[in-house]
């Protein structure tokens, strides 16, 4: 898959105006190629696309939004092209309980961190400072693998990337969101105490 910046010339190529959400009815209908792509670069408006098969075309939407794994891009020539979201290194955050991992999740929230929401489970980006801090308040925290598929903002915004301390992309080849391999994991008995560097990151809340 290959993006790119728009030109003059992008008039004259197959566009995209339309996505399929990937729970429709219409899912099961068979698609001509698929795109690969992390989920920044599934986050567009308007952006120059080649599938992974070669298929050029101009994805031209009203508004910018996510395309989410399993998602199908409706092109003008017919063709139907399926999204797969390219797995990237990330951490799944795991709590002792319901409680405690909403709890956690307050936390990461609160910090503005791009957020998949699981049943079991959340799924965050890999920044050491933040899994010291969620390892503090007791917190189950494993190396993944997996498709990254955020929660937008209560307004419909990109997922925020502001606050991490370092973004790693892993490219590998399951391109499946729900299924993850567990390379390690950290457990901490520990409390609700947070550590002095992750707790310099804390927003104070206003009234």
């Amino acid at each position: 898959m290959h993006c790119h910046s728009f030109s003059p010339e992008d008039q004259h190529m197959i566009h995209c105006h339309n996505v399929e959400p990937g729970t429709t009815e219409h899912s099961d209908k068979p698609i001509d190629d698929t795109i690969t792509l992390d989920e920044t670069d599934r986050h567009r408006r308007r952006y120059r696309m080649t599938s992974d098969n070669g298929i050029e075309f101009l994805l031209e939407l009203e508004s910018a939004r996510l395309l989410t794994d399993n998602d199908v891009l409706l092109l003008t020539d017919g063709k139907r092209i399926g999204v797969r979201a390219k797995p990237e290194a990330l951490y799944a955050v795991s709590g002792r309980d319901a409680t405690h991992l909403l709890h956690l999740t307050w936390h990461v929230g609160n910090r503005h961190l791009a957020t998949q929401v699981l049943p079991d489970h959340i799924l965050i980006r890999r920044d050491p400072v933040i899994r010291r801090m969620l390892s503090e308040l007791g917190a189950t925290v494993d190396d993944v693998t997996a498709g990254f598929n955020p929660l937008g903002g209560a307004y419909g915004e990109a997922p925020a990337h502001a606050h991490s301390h370092q973004h790693s992309h892993a490219h590998e080849h399951d391109h499946s969101s729900r299924h993850v391999h567990r390379e390690d994991h950290t457990h901490n008995a520990g409390d609700n105490r947070v550590s002095e560097h992750a707790s310099k990151h804390e927003h104070t809340r206003e009234s």
